[in-house]
């Protein structure tokens, strides 16, 4: 599923204007028969209806990520003698579950990309509109060898982007809340005083919080370059 949506050489015209870059008769209604139409129509009604069924499922992964996270925060939360490393847990169960949504993400993408091509090629003519007959060939090597038009790193961004950035946003504060709660009315003020209180077992404070803190950069760095691009709706 890693491989990325690589259009066919079959050239396109601008189904709304433009100069043809094909020497096919461009397709109308006329052109097709009924069992062509019908072919095509319940085509179109069985992706929308795994579209819905996919984008159910990134719900149901989300929802997971944040049941996930407030459990985990509560039992840390709720007993002085919780050990903090729960957050740390928390973190890489969410992870786990962005993994989970970008794969499931890639797959909705796949059907998304099958039903523009149709609303962009085959309702149009349905409707009047004159479109280029190489749209059949971009819907059959769709359907011949599925891909996903976005990478898995990309897939990984946008969930991050639309969801999970505010997920680790809460896990973070919560995790600085518990070390702060581990230090007491005795304890320095100052932010340095949270490094010791950091360290799990032998590790040191700077060594974990330098590691979460480098997670943090990775994250945002996915977050920022990830892009998603569509070649129908260039122009």
């Amino acid at each position: 599923m890693d491989e990325v949506l690589a259009l066919p050489t079959v050239p396109l015209s601008r189904p709304h204007g433009g100069a043809a870059t094909t020497s096919l008769a461009p397709i109308t209604e006329a052109s097709y028969s009924t069992n062509s139409a019908n072919s095509l129509i319940h085509l179109y009604r069985a992706e929308v209806g795994k579209m819905t069924a996919y984008r159910a499922r990134l719900d149901t992964s989300t929802n997971w990520a944040i049941v996930t996270t407030a459990g985990l925060s509560s039992f840390a939360l709720g007993s002085s003698q919780n050990n903090h490393a729960v957050f740390l847990f928390a973190m890489f169960m969410n992870y786990f579950f962005l993994h989970l949504e970008a794969r499931r993400f890639r797959t909705f993408e796949i059907t998304h990309h099958r039903v523009r091509i149709m609303e962009r090629f085959f309702y149009p003519a349905m409707l009047g509109d004159k479109v280029d007959a190489g749209w059949h060939q971009l819907l059959i090597a769709e359907l011949a060898k599925p891909r996903s038009p976005i990478t898995r790193m990309d897939a990984l961004g946008w969930r991050l982007r639309r969801n999970y950035l505010w997920i680790y946003a809460a896990v973070l504060m919560a995790w600085i809340a518990k070390l702060d709660l581990l230090r007491g009315p005795d304890g320095s003020p100052a932010l340095t005083g949270l490094v010791p209180l950091a360290a799990i077992g032998s590790l040191p404070g700077q060594l974990v919080l330098l590691a979460v803190g480098a997670f943090y950069v990775f994250l945002m760095h996915l977050a920022v370059r990830a892009v998603r691009q569509y070649p129908l709706e260039d122009g």
